[in-house]
């Protein structure tokens, strides 16, 4: 998988920050300069750290682990879904509702009552119903699929995070951090990046930015599931030649 370049990371205005009376002062070793009151940041960190970022999930997805992709921003949701649904990862890009990670057997009884009304539409039960209880139910189903239908496969804990904005998206950082789930995250100049255990100094406002960073990180995830499922079709295929193996010698010297 390639990197961005430099250039391309100019070219999508990752390096555009806050106004400066916005800043974080945590964020002062990945500030470059300040120009017209705006941050400017330091694009040879942000590739230091995107690297980083792309290693640590490209290493979870040949495990075979979970990253939950959270941005409920109006300029990051569409790519984040969009992102998310093509590498087969969960994602919130509605709302995230309190409790998300650390009640999450609750989220799970409501997943599981919004999959029982799917159902519900397919074995006949809706024909047996009346119309207003019909309309209940999905207007039910539509309002639990818009919050949770982006985790709805998600059986358990995820095994890290990827935030688009960790200001907007506290709660999920806070819910993370208490679990010890790594965070891996697009942080802007007005935010801390010491909350985050993988953070990528970014413009976490312009699409083109958020499109380049998530698509960088998914393309090493894509590479790390293609590794692991390389390596499980070289361990059955070692299995079965050890399995024929044993087989023949246990049939030598039989007359």
């Amino acid at each position: 998988m390639e990197q961005p370049t430099y250039q391309n990371l100019l070219e999508a205005g990752v390096h555009f920050g806050h106004l400066k009376k916005k800043w974080n002062p945590f964020m002062s070793p990945y500030i470059f300069m300040e120009k017209n009151g705006i941050h400017i940041i330091d694009l040879n960190k942000t590739l230091r750290m995107l690297d980083e970022a792309t290693r640590a999930s490209r290493q979870l997805a040949v495990s075979g682990r979970k990253i939950l992709f959270v941005a409920t921003k109006k300029q990051a949701k569409e790519i984040v879904e969009t992102e998310a649904r093509r590498i087969n990862m969960p994602f919130v890009t509605e709302r995230w509702l309190g409790g998300m990670l650390t009640n999450f057997s609750t989220v799970r009884k409501s997943i599981k009552r919004m999959k029982n009304i799917e159902k519900m539409k397919t074995d006949g039960t809706f024909e047996r119903i009346n119309k207003k209880e019909r309309l209940m139910l999905t207007r039910e189903q539509a309002k639990l699929d818009k919050v949770l239908g982006g985790i709805a496969e998600l059986n358990r804990l995820p095994s890290a995070l990827f935030i688009v904005d960790i200001k907007k998206e506290h709660i999920a950082v806070a819910e993370a951090r208490k679990l010890n789930i790594p965070t891996i995250a697009m942080v802007d100049t007005n935010s801390n990046p010491n909350l985050v255990d993988f953070p990528i100094p970014a413009n976490d406002d312009a699409a083109k930015s958020i499109q380049l960073v998530i698509s960088t990180i998914t393309a090493s995830i894509e590479e790390g599931l293609g590794e692991r499922k390389k390596r499980r079709e070289e361990d059955r295929v070692k299995k079965e030649a050890d399995r024929q193996k044993s087989g023949d010698d246990s049939g030598e010297g039989e007359e």
